[in-house]
């Protein structure tokens, strides 16, 4: 077929540039791009915030259920699900976070078929990790004892530590396929997930506790079953055809590169893990002060609380990391830089506003836990610091989410171990055991651990190959948020 006007049409681009138009990006009015770049990042944020939420929540309801059992059951679940949980679930939640890297920057190079291979290699690392770390889990008991636990509280953790043994492995494949999904934008699938587990969690905690009457035991099977229900939801739409490009079915290719990702698997593992065991730490450490019962209680109360709220800087982090990952592996620097600033901003006023909502209404924020009067007295001295807790931490995972984009993990490692252990955790023990103080005021080093990581960012996160300059943002983020980010630490992931 003939076309009018000949092979100049053919030559002629497709978009003109107009006079009195700017056609580049960095030109147009900042309103304009923090609209664009705030509905990208709410994409990934929205439902990421739900589904944490949803499956934070059924730690938050199992809990609840065994405080109206009374408060040693209260304490033992505690025990159990933040310290020797908590403990496995920071290492293997950030050994998967490796993916967010990975796949996040492979994505934005188009390379899809390698993100099913780099989840493969993450299922087969975390499992054989899931195998070492069983110890943990059958020696609960004498392990607690030795940590100074009260042998009640000791025995009965221990218990229902071996009884969470299965919800420890569904975390090799829960995290992987989170974080397969969530770089490519697929967040929406995951809420999907969450919400029917967390249904389903809700009656049969009340089938299991209340008409079973299977008591502690059966919050912990509850748990079980609920985490799988995430494992085989998410996994059902990977292999059914949900994510054609980039799942094209089991492969060989999963095991060659083991050593390399599991050097960047570890690397992401000790920057987390190392923040989240910080606070299991203090746990423990409540464990050895007088009226132990009360103060676990209260201390567990105010991190659920706190862990409650986390969930929403933590779909933040991943956003973040997602972003900037999808940014550099597309070879726009600036692109990753921009999408920090607004995660950064819109975390902060939302911080503001938890801030606040804590303050208001710190006379009823146990009660949802607890009906015991010494419990509610020690968490409303505690609400103060917990209201300046999540203001903090409205910040810092954020930042975290630029490093795991970039691939700066083993960096961040040292920023943390210096804050929160050479730093927060002296301070506990020194204002618990040396000082004697009351439980509110031991809880003030987690402070001094998250402003020092604050500023451990604003010092040294000039990093390889970036430049740090001013900045009009508070003083605590605003070198991160200068970098020069036309060179990219990490290439785009190869074939």
């Amino acid at each position: 077929m003939g076309s009018v006007g000949g092979d100049e049409d053919l030559n002629r681009p497709l978009l003109q540039e107009s006079k009195g138009v700017v056609l580049d990006p960095e030109k147009e009015k900042l309103a304009s791009r923090v609209w664009i770049e705030s509905k990208k990042l709410w994409h990934i944020v929205g439902p990421s915030i739900f589904s944490r939420i949803a499956s934070y929540s059924m730690n938050v309801v199992t809990q609840a259920f065994a405080g109206h059992l009374g408060e040693l059951e209260l304490a033992s679940i505690s025990i159990a699900n933040t310290v020797i949980v908590g403990f496995n679930f920071g290492l293997l939640l950030g050994m998967a976070s490796a993916l967010e890297t990975l796949c996040g920057q492979a994505f934005g190079a188009k390379k899809y078929h390698m993100l099913g291979i780099y989840m493969q290699r993450s299922w087969i690392v975390l499992f054989l990790c899931c195998f070492l770390l069983l110890p943990f889990y059958v020696f609960a008991t004498p392990l607690l004892k030795l940590l100074g636990q009260p042998d009640d509280v000791a025995e009965l953790s221990g218990l229902v530590a071996i009884c969470l043994i299965p919800l420890h492995f569904s975390f090799a494949f829960q995290f992987p396929l989170q974080r397969f999904l969530q770089s490519q934008l697929k967040t929406g699938v995951i809420a999907w997930v969450s919400l029917v587990a967390f249904v389903i969690h809700v009656f049969i905690s009340w089938l299991f506790v209340y008409k079973l009457e299977f008591g502690i035991i059966g919050t912990a099977i509850t748990l079980n079953f609920s985490w799988w229900i995430l494992v085989f939801g998410m996994l059902g739409y990977t292999v059914c055809g949900g994510c054609p490009l980039s799942w094209t079915g089991f492969s060989m290719q999963a095991f060659s590169g083991l050593w390399e990702f599991v050097k960047l698997s570890t690397a992401s593992g000790v920057m987390l893990c190392l923040e989240n065991w910080y606070y299991r730490i203090l746990i423990l450490m409540t464990g050895n002060w007088k009226n132990a019962e009360v103060a676990v209680d209260a201390l567990s109360v105010c991190m659920t609380i706190n862990g409650w709220e986390m969930m929403i800087p933590l779909a933040f982090f991943a956003a973040t990391g997602v972003r900037v990952a999808n940014e550099l592996g597309a070879g726009n620097g600036k692109g990753a830089n921009f999408a920090t600033k607004v995660s950064v901003a819109t975390s902060s006023v939302i911080g503001v506003v938890f801030f606040l909502l804590i303050i208001v209404f710190q006379n009823q924020l146990a009660m949802i836990f607890t009906s015991s009067t010494a419990v509610l007295e020690q968490v409303d001295k505690l609400s103060f610091l917990l209201a300046i807790t999540i203001l903090l931490n409205s910040v810092q995972p954020v930042l975290s989410g630029v490093a795991v984009g970039s691939g700066w993990q083993a960096w961040v490692a040292y920023i943390n171990l210096g804050c929160y252990y050479i730093i927060g955790l002296p301070l506990g023990i020194v204002m618990g055991w040396v000082l004697h103080l009351g439980v509110a005021v031991r809880s003030f080093p987690p402070l001094s651990g998250i402003a020092m990581h604050l500023g451990g960012w604003s010092v040294g996160c000039s990093g390889p190959n970036h430049a740090v300059g001013l900045d009009h943002w508070p003083f605590w983020v605003g070198s991160t948020l200068r970098f020069e980010w036309g060179k990219a630490p990490n290439p785009p992931p190869q074939t």
